[in-house]
């Protein structure tokens, strides 16, 4: 019987964050997958990021996680998206050759020291209930039997009592082509925890080689490149264009003479799908005054013709799929290769978890991705993230990592998970972040780096490139804060009223419409990365903003620093309503600002639960 630190179960993007992280903080990891040769598949959508989904990679990246490098070496197509808007909503997308991404994760996992990999399925887990509480000791596997640990990290995606839906036909699977997890999933039942049932989709791939790529739109990389990660200097590999077309009226029409035979629309699907992402039946039904819908289409990689058509998500009968897409723009003669689906499955409430990630219900044992009810890549790859150095940090006898939602958007996504649950599948976006100003992407190395450093995750390598980043920096708001225009070589031409050769560099960053990309032949900036130069432009710009912003940000900080006692009897305590006290028994929260955050809870009753907590203290350290 072999015994491991840490067992990460599902190699998906949770799983290898938190089997990395796990691992390079010294301890002893096993990964257990269903297939070794699907690590970090892409099950849907091949790319990573998007909007507020590009400022989580970024954070990963500034903590030494994984995912940022992995697609700087596999993506074929870069992008930051809401350009044309404030700097905090930018967001860095790429698309990835989804084939090389999965290579590429499964051999630095292979190649990490403390960290094995083994094929084999979970079909429950040790538990120990000899001291009074629930503790896990490890998992039972249906090949190689049972494997003790110290600490165990659940990331089974959709896995959990998989259902595929495709028209009336339906199928037990995690996702095409592999087998559900239903042994873990009546284990995790029968334990008590709260099970809700959620529904995600994806697309039918296309074959490029029917595709009338003339009659589309081409959508190309951006034309200077900004790397996901902190520490890759510029992205070489080859780059390929999207493309743009839409569904038109004709294509609404077939769509609604099929809809009796979509399990959405029969009754057949139980589970919630996502608001924001949903499938183009949803969108003919719910908009029905909208005359088309964009898709782009995407190649999955440089070596397959299988094209991700991203917008047209479905669950229909085959040959409503085939007959619907035959009426879009370039795509009349489109063969389909793979079918779209609609899968459910099952998800764990996420207010069972501490802010640590570690389940209330048995110590030791930790959630992280789409079994906490959230769906992309990057969110669960920030969750497994924080789980897999909160299982490491608990073996070596440390407090958790817990990261505030105004230090990161991963502390956000936590933050949500753990206070207000979710009845849908949850999405990271930007207005989600009181803080957004502050938690830019081009920032987050600033913010977390040191973090990472310390607790063992960011190399020394890496640590120094950080050093030096900063000081170039620092360098630049030097710079154009003591610069004149005349020193600069500014010419008249960017003069306005009141400026003359003596004039500063700040007042021209200033204006809304000057971007310094204008003067990057400027000596100085010559041979300062464009992502510094751009960072270096919003700090001046928005140096007023930003400035208010942290103000805010310590008032945040104050709540979440107020710990609530374990033993604290929410039921004695005047002037609590009982919903109030049932929802604080609910929940556990673990801070004051936690307990601000629970929906319904008031600010009369954080103010009672406050002076509670300082009246308690306060006796406490006068008693004899």
């Amino acid at each position: 019987m072999e015994f491991y630190d840490v067992i990460i179960v599902g190699a998906g993007h949770a799983g290898c964050e938190a089997a990395l992280a796990a691992a390079r903080m010294g301890v002893k990891c096993l990964l257990i997958t269903q297939s070794m040769d699907k690590v970090a598949a892409m099950s849907c959508n091949p790319a990573i990021g998007g909007t507020a989904k590009g400022h989580l990679v970024k954070e990963i990246d500034a903590l030494g996680g994984e995912m940022a490098k992995a697609i700087d070496h596999t993506g074929i197509q870069f992008r930051i998206l809401n350009r044309r808007k404030g700097p905090a909503i930018w967001s860095s997308r790429a698309q990835a050759d989804m084939h090389l991404y999965s290579r590429y994760m499964k051999s630095v996992i292979e190649g990490t020291k403390n960290l094995h990999l083994r094929q084999d399925e979970v079909k429950g887990l040790v538990i120990d209930e000899s001291s009074g509480r629930a503790v896990v000791k490890g998992v039972e596997t249906s090949i190689f039997g049972r494997f003790l640990a110290n600490a165990v990290v659940l990331t089974t995606g959709t896995f959990l009592n998989g259902l595929i839906h495709i028209g009336d036909k339906r199928t037990q699977a995690g996702r095409a082509g592999d087998a559900a997890s239903t042994s873990l999933a009546e284990f995790i039942r029968k334990y008590g925890f709260r099970v809700g049932r959620l529904k995600t989709g994806t697309t039918p791939r296309l074959d490029a080689k029917t595709i009338d790529w003339d009659s589309l739109e081409a959508q190309h990389s951006d034309e200077e490149i900004i790397p996901f990660s902190f520490t890759t200097e510029k992205i070489k590999q080859k780059q390929i264009p999207c493309y743009i077309t839409t569904t038109n009226e004709q294509t609404h029409e077939v769509i609604r003479s099929y809809l009796h035979a979509s399990p959405l629309y029969s009754g057949t699907i139980t589970g919630i799908g996502p608001r924001y992402c949903p499938s183009i039946e949803d969108k003919v039904v719910k908009f029905p005054d909208r005359l088309s819908h964009q898709i782009f289409l995407e190649p999955q990689g440089y070596n397959t013709c299988e094209v991700y058509p991203n917008g047209i998500s479905t669950s229909l009968p085959v040959e409503a799929q085939i007959e619907f897409i035959r009426t879009i723009k370039g795509l009349e003669k489109a063969e389909v290769v793979r079918a779209g689906y609609a899968i459910e499955y099952d998800f764990i409430d996420p207010t069972e978890l501490s802010a640590s990630l570690e389940t209330k219900k048995i110590r030791s044992l930790y959630f992280a991705g789409q079994i906490n009810g959230t769906t992309g890549y990057e969110e669960a790859a920030g969750q497994g993230l924080i789980a897999g150095i909160n299982a490491a940090r608990s073996i070596q006898g440390q407090d958790a990592l817990v990261l505030s939602r105004s230090k990161a958007y991963i502390g956000v996504l936590i933050d949500d998970l753990i206070t207000k649950g979710t009845q849908e599948p949850y999405r990271m976006f930007t207005s989600r972040a009181e803080h957004r100003l502050y938690l830019r992407e081009d920032n987050a190395d600033s913010r977390l780096t040191d973090i990472g450093y310390n607790i063992g995750l960011v190399s020394e390598n890496d640590y120094e490139k950080f050093k030096e980043r900063q000081g170039i920096l620092a360098s630049c708001l030097n710079y154009l804060k003591n610069t004149t225009f005349a020193q600069a070589g500014i010419t008249e031409t960017y003069f306005v009223e009141k400026d003359n050769g003596g004039s500063r560099l700040e007042g021209l960053v200033r204006r809304p419409n000057f971007s310094l990309d204008e003067i990057a032949d400027n000596e100085f900036f010559r041979e300062v990365p464009i992502s510094i130069r751009r960072r270096a432009e919003i700090e001046i710009k928005y140096e007023g903003y930003i400035a208010r912003e942290k103000k805010s940000v310590r008032s945040t900080e104050m709540l979440d620093r107020v710990r609530i006692p374990h033993q604290i009897e929410y039921g004695k305590i005047q002037g609590l309503s009982n919903e109030v006290v049932s929802k604080l028994n609910l929940h556990l929260p673990e801070t004051l600002g936690q307990a601000s955050r629970i929906s319904g809870l008031t600010p009369a009753a954080i103010q009672v639960l406050r002076i509670h907590i300082h009246k308690t203290r306060l006796e406490n350290s006068i008693s004899p």
